[in-house]
């Protein structure tokens, strides 16, 4: 009786979306919203590293190239504002979107200022929304 044939394992990689590998850094002091935002990443075939507060990320952002930053504003240690002066000051290029729950214009204004490419409120924006806007930013 001849063997059932397996599935290829190439079969289920076939489905994953092509990133090409592109990186994103994940600076989120919500541990829910951190672990949710990587596992729906990782599915779209991005590689991620997460951080949950502004000084680790400073120090991940200035070790390795990501293709893109998704910062919460306000955290421990350093906020979000502070790590993108920081990271302006040390000459590092990398596309960011802020993921705040303030929904003020000042912060809006200012993120932008401080070279956000976009900006969510999280808790008006679905996690799908999050995804079109960095595959068509990157």
């Amino acid at each position: 009786m001849p063997a059932k044939k397996q599935p290829a394992e190439t079969d289920t990689k076939a489905a994953k979306p092509k990133t090409g590998g592109k990186k994103i850094l994940i600076v989120e002091d919500e541990h829910p919203l951190a672990h949710a935002l990587e596992l729906k990443f990782n599915h779209e075939g991005f590689e991620t590293k997460t951080c949950s507060n502004g000084a680790d990320a400073l120090e991940e952002a200035t070790k390795i190239a990501y293709d893109m930053i998704l910062l919460d504003l306000i955290m421990p240690q350093m906020d979000g504002f502070t790590f993108m002066e920081e990271l302006k000051a040390k000459k590092k290029r990398c596309k960011i979107i802020v993921l705040s729950n303030l929904g003020q214009d000042e912060d809006l204004v200012r993120s932008k200022e401080l070279g956000a490419i976009d900006y969510f409120v999280k808790s008006n924006t679905p996690i799908t929304d999050i995804i079109k806007r960095v595959k068509s930013a990157l």
